[in-house]
């Protein structure tokens, strides 16, 4: 997967999981607001693996 491609899996996995964290919240479901949580930080593992290939011209 080459830097866009990091980049945009994670703008999708950071906005399912804000999702999924606010509804769990609203109905005090304590497993979606992890599950929301877990998904917002996935998308900011793939935000820093995107810049670093941005940064090393996807030679990873």
């Amino acid at each position: 997967m080459g830097e866009a491609t990091d980049k945009l899996k994670a703008a999708g996995n950071k906005a399912a999981g804000a999702v999924k964290e606010g509804i769990g919240k609203a109905t005090d479901n304590e497993r979606l607001e992890a599950e929301g949580k877990a998904q917002k930080a996935k998308g900011t593992v793939q935000d820093v693996s995107g810049s670093v290939k941005g940064a090393l011209g996807d030679k990873i």
